[in-house]
């Protein structure tokens, strides 16, 4: 027996529920930015790495981000 295939949903006009919210753009980084992270703290962009991966020095280390950002600010 098969499973059937994970797929997102379309909302139907009838519906009374209200339409899922459209994923938000992923916020971009770029060398020398300021940011702040919930966990680390305050910290400086030292590289972006193929466009999704961010890495962060925060003075007593260096950590990689990757995309989503949910828990990283921009300054």
């Amino acid at each position: 027996m098969t499973r059937p295939r994970l797929s997102t949903r379309r909302h139907l006009p009838t519906s009374p529920f209200a339409p899922p919210a459209p994923a938000a753009p992923l916020e971009t980084f770029e060398v020398d930015d300021r940011v702040t992270h919930d966990a680390y703290g305050l910290g400086t962009v030292v590289g972006v790495e193929s466009n999704r991966d961010v890495l962060v020095d925060f003075s007593t280390r260096k950590v990689r981000i990757r995309a989503p950002y949910a828990r990283m600010y921009k300054l």
